[in-house]
């Protein structure tokens, strides 16, 4: 069998680099095995190579870790005495952050989700989290919109599906915009904009808020929500006043263009700089890469206003220069709490395509996932016939999304395709929810388990085993996803816990058995549903119970 726990030698020994030999450190090993006695908890003791291993008392295992599920529920892994000593925070997080009358691209998908994970994970672990959605909202394709809405808009578009109809709008001014009138008027429109005009800015809040609203809609789709919609919109004046904080502090450098730029070399010879600020005296805010001003401006108000202790921004791996250049202008202004901004990048997906080509809006993806598990399910002949067919779909197919996106490091680039993603074998979302549902349907079949009289002594199967060891181990993956913010040590956790939990399934059966062994078994199955539903919600999965 394999021992539950496993002590390296090497790492008793002081500066044990190089000059331990192999076969030291294994008579070491055996040495120390031997000179240790079992007790009530250990019941062996052996030697490995350079290793000491320990098993636990069966008995105790099964009942310790039954007990622990049982009795912390949603929370176990949480209450662990590895989190005893980490302070509870307040994290602020800024995800998803499209851009209004623009593409909705994979990129934002990405965001979405990883930033939901992050945000439940703080949460599950007691921290108090601002979800943040820095939406794209101002800026020149503002003057653009408004001059093609004037044109081509229809305001029962706008209120019935916003994000099409501004896209569409969008599009097609924009191959007018060369044309010189166009430009005109589009400048005006803006520069009405930053003047507060009032007809135009209540046109401009008018894209904004159907805007959010469908936003929203969506987002309870994938089952994310956000505490704060802020925007560039917001910090514009704010941004006038970083810059004059700049000037006041000498760091604002002007170039022989006229560009206002920020030096963030060693030895201060411009060699790597940050630009802040246009040649015409305005900001940057042409895209987001080049606004720091306005970013700069969010960092300090947000943390005026919610004094947090850690703030998190979740883009690809594109912007990390910007957010690089953004941390160090903090602190060249004196704020310390530059050092606790931190940037969780991530990488391309490439070929996400649905049947209408490229991906525009993110309801796009959502309703090509659902239709395509739909055909799954009804395709094949084991699925039972579901309550809400259509809702189940959606479900599973959003969790074969995470889970195909969460199973690597974040920040490397993926091929996404639809068919691995939606295999109901092998390592995906599918897997794990049908997983779960099986192991549902069982407890509904033979009742609820019942805790307190189950006889532990039946548990002792290796199959039995597999699945206890791993329950057991729940909380470090979790303490380890905590210190990385990488979700894929969950993913490769449930995963596993799926494929013994389908191992015990088969050999060892509740129906048929003795009643204190069915009730032993019945009991093992529902802490590892327990704890596989955990996982998949704090992934940002919603468990199904039917499939």
């Amino acid at each position: 069998h394999v021992a539950d726990f496993q002590l390296s030698v090497a790492s008793l020994i002081e500066n044990s680099s190089s000059d331990c030999l192999a076969q030291d450190l294994h008579l070491q090993a055996q040495q120390l095995a031997e000179r240790l006695k079992c007790d009530s908890v250990v019941s062996e003791i052996s030697a490995g190579p350079g290793t000491v291993n320990f098993t636990i008392n069966r008995e105790l295992l099964a009942k310790t870790v039954l007990q622990q599920v049982w009795k912390d529920g949603s929370e176990y892994g949480v209450k662990s005495e590895l989190f005893s000593t980490v302070p509870r925070q307040k994290a602020v997080i800024e995800f998803s952050s499209p851009n209004i009358a623009k593409k909705f691209h994979i990129g934002h998908l990405r965001s979405t989700i990883v930033g939901n994970f992050i945000a439940n994970l703080k949460v599950a672990l007691g921290h108090e989290v601002v979800r943040i959605n820095y939406l794209g909202d101002w800026g020149m394709q503002f003057g653009l919109l408004g001059v093609g809405f004037q044109s081509f808009g229809n305001k029962e578009k706008l209120k019935s599906s916003p994000l099409q109809h501004l896209f569409e709008v969008y599009v097609q001014i924009n191959k007018a915009a060369e044309d010189e009138n166009t430009k005109k008027l589009a400048k005006d429109f803006f520069r009405k904009l930053e003047e507060h005009d009032e007809q135009t800015l209540s046109i401009w809040k008018q894209f904004r808020d159907l805007s959010i609203e469908e936003y929203i809609r969506i987002y309870k789709r994938l089952g994310v929500y956000f505490d704060e919609y802020s925007g560039e919109s917001f910090y514009q004046e704010k941004a006038q006043e970083v810059l004059k904080m700049l000037e006041d502090k000498g760091l604002l450098q002007k170039t022989i263009e006229g560009t206002g730029v920020v030096d963030l070399s060693e030895k201060k010879d411009l060699s790597t700089f940050s630009t802040v600020m246009r040649s015409d005296g305005t900001s940057l805010y042409i895209t987001r890469q080049a606004s720091p001003s306005v970013d700069l401006a969010a960092a300090i108000d947000r943390m005026n206003k919610h004094s947090w202790d850690t703030m998190i921004y979740v883009t690809d791996k594109s912007q990390s220069n910007h957010f690089q250049h953004l941390f160090q202008i903090l602190k060249l202004m004196g704020y310390d709490w530059a050092e606790r901004c931190q940037h969780v990048s991530f990488g391309l997906v490439q070929g996400m395509k649905t049947r209408r080509g490229e991906v525009i809006f993110l309801e796009d993806v959502l309703n090509e996932v659902r239709s395509r598990m739909l055909q799954n399910m009804t395709s094949t002949k084991t699925t039972k016939e579901t309550q809400d067919p259509v809702e189940t779909a959606e479900k599973v197919g959003l969790a074969a999304l995470i889970i195909q996106d969460f199973r690597g490091l974040l920040s490397s680039d993926y091929q996404f395709s639809w068919d691995r993603a939606l295999q109901s074998r092998g390592d995906t979302g599918v897997f794990l929810q049908y997983t779960h549902a099986r192991l549902h349907s069982l407890e509904q079949m033979h009742g609820n388990a019942e805790l307190t009289d189950v006889n532990v002594a039946c548990l002792q199967d290796p199959d039995a085993i597999s699945v206890l060891q791993h329950l057991l181990r729940y909380d470090e993956v979790l303490y380890r996803s905590s210190q990385d913010l990488q979700p894929k040590h969950i993913v490769s956790y449930l995963l596993t816990l799926s494929h013994l939990a389908a191992v015990a399934h088969r050999t060892l059966p509740v129906k048929g058995s003795a009643p204190d062994v069915a009730q032993a078994r019945l009991c093992l199955f529902h802490a590892a549903r327990s704890v596989l539903a955990n996982g998949m919600k704090l992934l940002g999965i919603t468990p199904v119970t039917q499939m």
